[in-house]
């Protein structure tokens, strides 16, 4: 294993909570396979500071990535020299770089998704799909659905106005999509997807009645870890097929890697 030198170029993580993430482990056994003099850091930071965070952190000249993850991937936005194609389309950014015209932004939330959900063997076109969270990564991940060809999407979050604003954009994005605020109901879904924090913390209420579901649908949850949260667990035992924040999380990492100039990653 490569040893880390004063020269070496460090990337982070910023969430909170951020003691969940699988992130480290799995970026610095990369840098190790690839020989490289590279590090990567959990930095656990509270919405409310972030923006003094970002101020040092954009100063530290050895810093070249960051991942975001909750709650930040929308109020980093503003502070971005230029976006992505996905970052311009959601308005929320995972991933960003450090350039000679300062910090540029891209997401891939959605995408990873995708590929997680098809490495699983579950392509969603065609599908009609309820998704429950519209907020960072929910945002990304209705837009890369549509954009996959899901024939209806069903939105519904806690917040008000929240899904409305989400199913206008999608619709107005992609046509072909039928997106539409819904309740948390999983009846009538071919695919159900948490893009909500429920299941981080133990105790968490869980963000539809898995009462409802049938052995033929299909559920997925971006939560990291656990990796079999309880919606997963109750989906399982009502013979669903389930599909792990694990699957997004490989999926988006390796897509962030390849943004953040990482050659060899996960060869």
């Amino acid at each position: 294993m490569p040893s880390i030198t004063g020269a070496a170029r460090v990337f982070a993580i910023l969430g909170d909570p951020v003691h969940v993430v699988r992130s480290p482990a799995m970026w610095n056994a990369e840098f190790a396979r690839l020989g490289l003099d590279a590090v990567f850091v959990p930095l656990e930071v509270p919405a409310a500071d972030l923006a003094a965070a970002w101020a040092g952190l954009s100063r530290i000249r050895n810093l070249d990535g960051v991942v975001l993850t909750m709650p930040h991937k929308q109020a980093v936005v503003p502070w971005l020299a230029a976006l992505g194609p996905m970052a311009r389309l959601t308005g929320v950014a995972n991933t960003l770089r450090r350039t000679p015209g300062g910090w540029e932004g891209d997401m891939f939330d959605g995408e990873g998704f995708v590929a997680g959900l098809r490495a699983a063997g579950h392509d969603p076109a065609g599908l009609r799909v309820l998704q429950l969270g519209c907020g960072g990564a929910g945002r990304a991940i209705a837009f890369a659905l549509a954009r996959a060809g899901a024939a209806a999407l069903d939105l519904s979050d806690a917040a008000p106005g929240r899904a409305g604003a989400l199913a206008a954009e999608v619709a107005v994005a992609f046509p072909a999509c039928e997106a539409r605020v819904a309740l948390p109901d999983p009846a009538g879904h071919a695919l159900l997807v948490n893009a909500t924090p429920l299941g981080l913390r133990p105790g968490d209420p869980l963000p539809f009645d898995p009462g409802r579901l049938s052995a033929l649908q299909v559920v997925a949850d971006v939560i990291p870890n656990p990796e079999i949260t309880p919606l997963l667990d109750a989906a399982r035992g009502k013979g669903c097929d389930v599909v792990t924040g694990r699957a997004m999380f490989e999926g988006q990492a390796k897509l962030a890697a390849a943004y953040l100039g990482i050659a060899g990653w996960g060869g």
